[in-house]
This record gives C-alpha cells, sequence and structure tokens, in this order.
C-alpha cells in the first residue's frame, strides 16, 4: 500500500522559512505528479504548487516567488521551501501524488494518493 508522509510544519514568525517534505513508500513504479495543497479553517483546499516527473512546475498565483518545490525522483519525495511566510499561509498543508503506478492485490493500478496533512502556523 503506497502512503504519503509529510514532515517539516510548525510555527514560525512572519517572515521566516519552512521547508516541508514529502515521501512516498510502498511499491512504486512511477508518479507523474507530485504537489502541494493547503486547506484553511473554512475554506476550501487548494493548489500551492506542483512538479512533474520531468521538472516542470506550477504555482498558484499566491506564492509570487516566495515558495519553491523540488523533487527527488529515485526517492520518490517532494519538497515545498517556504520563505516570507505571511499569517495568510497558515493552513494544514497537504501532499498529492498523482498518477501512482503500484501493484495491489497482484493487479497493477494508477491512482492517486494523498498524506494526512503537517499544520503550518505563521504566528508572531
Amino acid at each position: 500500500q503506497v502512503q504519503l508522509v509529510e514532515s517539516g510544519g510548525g510555527l514560525v514568525q512572519p517572515g521566516g522559512s519552512l521547508r516541508l517534505s514529502c515521501a512516498a513508500s510502498g511499491i512504486i513504479f512511477r508518479i507523474d505528479t507530485m504537489g502541494w495543497y493547503r486547506q484553511a479553517p473554512g475554506k476550501q483546499r487548494e493548489l500551492v504548487a506542483a512538479i512533474t516527473s520531468g521538472g516542470s512546475t506550477n504555482y498558484a498565483d499566491f506564492v509570487k516567488g516566495r515558495f519553491t518545490i523540488s523533487r527527488d525522483n529515485a526517492k520518490n519525495t517532494v519538497y515545498l521551501l517556504l520563505n516570507s511566510l505571511e499569517p495568510e499561509d497558515t493552513a494544514i498543508y497537504y501532499c498529492n501524488a498523482k498518477k501512482v503506478r503500484t501493484i495491489q492485490g497482484g493487479v497493477f493500478i494508477t491512482r492517486d494518493y494523498w498524506g494526512q496533512g503537517t499544520q503550518v502556523t505563521v504566528s508572531s
């Protein structure tokens, strides 16, 4: 069974930085796109950034050059460097892996997976 495990969240002051990590484990042959979403209280989950297996990236407009997504394909791990954090960035950050090629019950399948989320709080 494929699992995504996030780490790196926490409490940081405005203007500070954090680095989130998400490692995918299990029997994995390929992952198409890995990304980060976030959900603040009372709001819908939204895309923050995504990166394909080839290294192409996509960022939400609100990132404004503050965040950087990267990926280690050999380790099935995606990172998100958060700089110049603002209180509005406070949310639970979720890791997502799209089109994961794996084997389940002896059958090859392709599906998406989510991590359990890591809390990022920006406050003085």
